[in-house]
Formats: structure tokens, C-alpha cells, sequence
């Protein structure tokens, strides 16, 4: 709706990661070169991690829009638990391998041979493993092996590995020294600051043709950075909301109280909902397991932090369906002013007709 109300050629905040709308802000450069550093390497895992919405996915859209298919086979798994079995069969399932109905060294076997073709086509295979966060120490193990596979003197296999903060964290256990070894290159993606918001919004609006309708104030510039942190898709959600609201409202100039009333619409939506505040949620679960640590044994220490992983997943889940939420009630408000331009029109006609 608000597309053709400001004339754009489509909607620039879109959620689903697009390597069109990849802005090269100073974090997003700097991870987007150790990605190509730890590419030149061949070898051993590359790893990236930021928060919720950070710009992760869509910085690795980037750059595998931009990996030469001649030189490179990629396969991407966005990861759900799983164990150990499971990662060579989620491996060989990326990359396109048969494996219906065979054991574990023969699933083996047939991806050694696969990455060993490739090889001899002149092809590295690149592994992607998006939301690492949930690899347990078992899979990243698998992982690990895989990585050890050798073709001569040629390593087949290199991994990206993409998660959470928390996976900085998974990766620094005593128990995978061996696979930390192995991490040729590590970036933590942080937020953009104030400056590069302005210019990540601006880049998003002009790449849909964008005519300065609306004209966006330096005063709503940073009330969007205030409100969202820098964080990517916080913006987006934000400035989605926003256009929508400019739309509704007829205006063609958004300024600092206009982006605060929308950003205290979006509050309140979230905090009538069903679903409690990720952050809290988290932080009282947290809370929780601290306040019974001292009188804990070792084994019932073992049960809290697995339930306190368990809750993790489940408030990553929240977050990712607040933002679903949010493309619904879009969804419904588009509908609903398009009814309302109907039985306009509609009025109207009868109007002429007497």
C-alpha cells in the first residue's frame, strides 16, 4: 500500500534477507573481510556471530551472490538441534548427495567422494551452518571431522560457521579445543552507529526509488537509531511500520514524533501480546538458574543449564515470531485499506449513477 502511495518500486525494509540491500557499513566490511581472508585460506571454519537481527543471513547472501559458481559449491543448513548423525546427513542433503538408506560410513564415503569431484573440477566446497548457536558439542564435533577430510594434499571442505553471542561462548569449551584450533578467522557483527543507520535507511529507500517522499528529518534519523540501537532489523521493522503509518496518515514528511509514536505503537502491540519480552524472559530465566546454583549438586547443575539453553531457543523462537506478527498486521491493515478504497469507489459510482 504504501508502495504506491510514495511511488517506490517495491518495499525497501523487507525482512527476508536480500544481497540487493546490503550495506556496507564499517562492522559489515570488516566481517565481510575476514569472510574473504578466511575464504583465501581453503581451509578450517570461518566464524561470524551478532545478535538477534544483526545482518548476519544477509551478509552471507552477499557474499555467496557474489562467489564465482566455477570456483565454488556451496550448501547452507539453518540449523535446528540435532546430533551428530544428523549433520552428515543435513551435509549431504545441502550439497545434493543421494543418501537414502545408508549407514554412516557409507554416507561418508560418497561425501568424500563428492568433495573429492568437485576438487577435481576445480571447485571448493564451502559449508554454511546459519544459527550455529544450536550445534551441540556433538555436531560441531561432526563438523569438525568433516573438516579433517583430505583429497592428496588438498583440504575439499572450508565451513562458515554463523551464529548468536552465545556460540563465542560454545566454541571457547575445553571440549572442543580441537575444533577452536581449526577457526582460521572470527568476527562479532555489532550495530551500526547513528551516522550509518541514516545511510542504511537511505541506501534501502533509494534502491526502490526512492524521490525523497516522504523527507525524512535528521530528528527522525535519530529517533530511529535511538529506538532500534543500529540494530538491522530492528530498523526495518521500524521504518516498515513507519511508511505504513506516513500512508495511512497522508504525510509526506516524517519527523522525530512521528517515528516515537510508531516505535510506542510497536511497544504496545508487543507488550499486549501473549508473548513476554524476549530480553526479560530471558533475564528471569537467567535469574532463576543463579539464585539455586550454590545449593546445586554437579548433575542437577547439568539439568539447569540445559534448561536454561532450552529456554534460549525458545525466546530466539519469540523473537522471530514478533517479527511475524508484525508482517501479519501489515498484511491486514494493506487488506483493510484496500476495502476501504473499494467502498469508496464503489460510493462513489452510485453517487454518479443517481
Amino acid at each position: 500500500m504504501y508502495v504506491e502511495f510514495y511511488g517506490l518500486k517495491g518495499p525497501p525494509f523487507q525482512l527476508t534477507p536480500d544481497p540487493r540491500f546490503f550495506f556496507g557499513s564499517t562492522v559489515h566490511n570488516r566481517a565481510k573481510a575476514y569472510l574473504s581472508y578466511g575464504l583465501t585460506q581453503g581451509e578450517g571454519f570461518i566464524v561470524i556471530t551478532g545478535d538477534v537481527g544483526a545482518g548476519k543471513t544477509t551478509l552471507l547472501a552477499h557474499l555467496m551472490s557474489h562467489m564465482d559458481s566455477e570456483k565454488y559449491k556451496t550448501g547452507t543448513i539453518v540449523t535446528t538441534r540435532f546430533n551428530a548423525d544428523d549433520t552428515l546427513y543435513m551435509t549431504a542433503s545441502v550439497f545434493g548427495i543421494p543418501h537414502e538408506g545408508l549407514t554412516k560410513p557409507a554416507l561418508l564415503e560418497r561425501i568424500q567422494q563428492f568433495l573429492a569431484d568437485n576438487l577435481a573440477e576445480g571447485r571448493r566446497s564451502i559449508l554454511v551452518v546459519d544459527e550455529a548457536q544450536n550445534l551441540t558439542f556433538e555436531a560441531l564435533e561432526e563438523l569438525r571431522m568433516l573438516s579433517n577430510l583430505t583429497v592428496g594434499n588438498d583440504v575439499p571442505l572450508q565451513s562458515i560457521l554463523v551464529g548468536q553471542p552465545q556460540f563465542r561462548r560454545t566454541i571457547a569449551s575445553p571440549d572442543l579445543e580441537q575444533l577452536r584450533q581449526r577457526v582460521i578467522a572470527s568476527y562479532h557483527l555489532g550495530p551500526v552507529d547513528d551516522e550509518e543507520t541514516k545511510e542504511y535507511i537511505q541506501h534501502r529507500l533509494h534502491e526502490v526509488n526512492w524521490k525523497n517522499d516522504p523527507k525524512i528529518t535528521d530528528g527522525a534519523f535519530q529517533a530511529i537509531y535511538e529506538r532500534t540501537g543500529g540494530v538491522p532489523r530492528r530498523i526495518n521493522v521500524l521504518c516498515s511500520r513507519l511508511l505504513l503509518y506516513g500512508c495511512l496518515e497522508e504525510l509526506h514528511k516524517i519527523d522525530g514524533d512521528d517515528v516515537n509514536q510508531v516505535a510506542e505503537d510497536l511497544e504496545l502491540e508487543r507488550d499486549s501480546g501473549f508473548e513476554p519480552d524476549p530480553e526479560e524472559a530471558k533475564q528471569e530465566a537467567s535469574a532463576a538458574v543463579l539464585s539455586n546454583v550454590a545449593s546445586l549438586d554437579s548433575e542437577a547443575l547439568r539439568e539447569q543449564i540445559h534448561a536454561v539453553k532450552e529456554l534460549k531457543i525458545r525466546v530466539e523462537a519469540m523473537e522471530d515470531l514478533v517479527d511475524l506478527h508484525d508482517q501479519a498486521l501489515r498484511r491486514a491493515l494493506m487488506t483493510f485499506s484496500e476495502y476501504l478504497r473499494t467502498l469508496d469507489g464503489e460510493v462513489e459510482k452510485r453517487r454518479r449513477s443517481k
